[in-house]
């Protein structure tokens, strides 16, 4: 794998996208870029107050990811993201609009500013999608114990599935390989981290395109 990779692992809160980001990384010697979830400076009080505190913390994670690209473009080496520009937009900023905890006004600012920066910005060479059903999610969520997401609740995990997997069937920018974190123990289990690591070589050594389930 001599060519340079820009790998994205997307998916729910809990499901694993750092822990995978990490193992990856490591096993490929791919330079990582992890979601800045204990540098937001606003996510404390946005799980307390979601309305208030939405739009600033969304914002935040924009610039975060605006960042990461500009070093990844740069970096001479294949690229790992955990999480990627698309999910902050498609997935979390749209659900807080569509249950009103942001506001139209502060959307549209926010879907304005997003839409103009991913039309400068590279695609990836391919989207990892790790699935987990709720219950998987909030103990994996008790599990590493953070303690601003232990009241996050299971109507809010399952809202983000459903704009998750809408987004998987429509998204045409890259190829997507679907992983379910249910039944593949990729930190205890090496035989099911080589079944991902054979699935990655081989979705980007064909150059394929569409959605691989697995």
């Amino acid at each position: 794998m001599n060519q340079k990779y820009s790998i994205a692992i997307a998916g729910n809160m809990g499901v694993g996208k750092s822990t995978l980001t990490n193992l990856l990384a490591n096993d490929f010697r791919w330079t990582p870029f992890y979601e800045a979830v204990d540098d937001n400076p606003y996510l404390a009080d946005f799980y307390k107050d979601m309305r208030q505190w939405s739009f600033h913390s969304q914002i935040f994670f924009l610039s975060c990811r605006l960042h990461h690209h500009r070093e990844m473009m740069t970096c001479p080496d294949s690229v790992i993201q955990d999480r990627s520009i698309y999910e902050d937009a498609e997935i979390f900023a749209r659900n807080l609009h569509q249950h009103g905890s942001m506001s139209k006004r502060d959307y549209q600012v926010y879907r304005g500013l997003y839409e103009e920066f991913i039309r400068f910005l590279p695609t990836p060479n391919l989207v990892i999608y790790l699935k987990a059903r709720v219950p998987t999610l909030i103990e994996r969520i008790q599990r590493r114990g953070r303690t601003f997401e232990q009241d996050v609740s299971p109507l809010y995990l399952q809202q983000l599935n459903e704009l998750y997997n809408s987004w998987i069937e429509d998204f045409t920018l890259c190829p997507i390989l679907v992983l379910s974190a249910d039944n593949l123990d990729f930190v205890r289990s090496n035989g099911d981290f080589n079944i991902i690591k054979n699935q990655i070589m081989e979705k980007l050594a064909v150059k394929c395109e569409g959605i691989y389930e697995f």
